[in-house]
């Protein structure tokens, strides 16, 4: 009697089934693993290239930045020329206002002076100091000195009152006579603070004086 063992093969075959179940649940997931790989490696090769591209962006803008700040570095150092120029342009500019300024008191001082004065009474020297003024000549009466001293008074560029420092005689060969040697100070205002006059009209000379008393010795 002859009997077959169906069990086994029914084993064999569960075991055929399993190794091919086995070997492609294998090969699955070697591809998974090998796909997973492959994504990886790509992600890492695209950061790779895109920070690449980044830096050298981020570089470009770098060295455009460097241009920017030595080019405005060059415009600030002309701008700062610039102000010290200006500066010293104002500077010139005041220096030469205040010599003009400067200029225009003896100027108006010396016209007032010659405008002041009365027949036949002439200068010698005229000195400055500050604000103070000497004035030296010689008269041929102390009437005329007495009005000069009043026209300078009236022309509203001295401080009243002038002070007659000194008078002397000196006489005169020919034709026999003296003259009066005389010396006055005065205080010279600055046009601004002075009283203006009208422009080509001579000074009005203030009623004269009383006349002094001649020196001794002096001719009439």
């Amino acid at each position: 009697m002859i009997r077959i063992n169906l069990l086994t093969t029914d084993r064999d075959k569960a075991k055929k089934k399993g190794a091919a179940a086995f070997g492609s649940s294998g090969q699955k997931l070697t591809i998974g693993c090998s796909l997973i790989l492959v994504l990886a490696a790509a992600f890492v090769g695209w950061r790779y290239w895109a920070l690449g591209r980044e830096s050298s962006k981020l570089d470009a803008d770098i060295a455009a930045a460097q241009q920017e700040t030595a080019r405005l570095h060059s415009v600030i150092q002309q701008v700062q020329q610039f102000e010290q120029r200006r500066a010293q342009l104002q500077q010139r500019v005041v220096l030469i206002e205040e010599l003009r300024r400067g200029q225009t008191g003896p100027v108006h001082m010396l016209d007032q002076v010659s405008r002041a004065l009365p027949p036949m009474l002439w200068l010698t020297e005229v000195k400055q100091t500050g604000t103070d003024v000497v004035v030296d000549g010689r008269c041929t009466s102390l009437t005329g000195l007495s009005d000069f001293v009043a026209n300078l008074e009236a022309t509203g560029y001295f401080k009243r009152s002038i002070e007659i420092v000194s008078t002397t005689t000196e006489p005169l060969p020919q034709p026999p006579g003296e003259l009066i040697k005389f010396s006055i100070k005065a205080a010279f205002q600055q046009p601004s603070a002075a009283k203006p006059a009208t422009p080509g009209a001579p000074a009005t000379p203030a009623p004269p004086a009383p006349p002094a008393a001649p020196a001794k010795g002096a001719g009439h």
